[in-house]
């Protein structure tokens, strides 16, 4: 219930951003983010939490959160005139739509990167931008009159942690690849070395036993037998 109300309040604030309430926006989209992300924590406090509850609240957060970005898509495409005083360059409007669509496209990247490395059995938390993370940078921008700075933050840092986690996976496996050839090359080379002892009638001896070598050699000459001399 907790997970289905929080999509209901993002379609509402999507509404209410695309009508132009930006601040009042602002305020809803914190309320939204509440209940995308304590409704997991919510049903692990209650002993309720399932397979299922898991896999649905992390798809109804990306709808929330596409649906929220078109709601200030729409509300920038109605506007050909956005002047935003502490944006630097002309053309606010072709800067807040891309922005936005860039957004949409990096937090789907980075939510699509931990599940599918989750899918291979590896986890993969690592990035700078969450979805809390975004959920804060967003209504900050909207609730300071600097949306578009937001917007353009959450468009390049969003790319970021997808990169990051592209490259901690590939670190991971990396990893796991390098270690299982050296347990290979280990095992093929006690193998070898137990073979080879077999082969010369010795026994084998563990890798990490160490062998004393430091017997010294005796001479087996006996001096020459007189009369005098008799051998014990």
């Amino acid at each position: 219930m907790v997970t289905l109300l929080g999509l209901v309040l993002s379609t509402v604030t999507a509404v209410v951003l695309a009508s132009g309430s930006i601040v009042a926006g602002g305020v809803l989209v914190v309320f939204a983010g509440i209940f995308d992300m304590f409704d997991g924590a919510m049903a692990r406090v209650r002993n309720a939490a399932t397979t299922f509850g898991a896999f649905l609240d992390s798809t109804l957060d990306r709808y929330s959160e596409s649906i929220i970005l078109g709601g200030l898509f729409y509300y920038a495409l109605q506007r050909p005139g956005l002047h935003d005083a502490l944006w630097p360059f002309a053309h606010e409007q072709q800067w807040m739509l891309t922005s936005i669509f860039v957004a949409a496209v990096g937090s789907l990247l980075v939510s699509y990167a931990k599940a599918r490395a989750e899918g291979l059995g590896l986890e993969c938390k690592t990035g700078l931008l969450a979805r809390p993370e975004r959920v804060v940078i967003l209504a900050i921008g909207l609730l300071t009159g600097l949306t578009i700075w937001a917007l353009a933050l959450l468009a390049v840092f969003s790319h970021v942690t997808a990169i990051e986690r592209i490259v901690h996976v590939w670190y991971a496996t990396h990893q796991a690849r390098a270690n299982a050839n050296t347990q290979h090359f280990s095992v093929a080379e006690l193998t070898r070395k137990a073979d080879r002892s077999e082969c010369n009638g010795h026994v084998p001896v563990e890798a990490n036993e160490y062998r004393e070598s430091s017997v010294d050699s005796v001479s087996t000459s006996l001096p020459p037998l007189t009369g005098n001399v008799q051998q014990d």
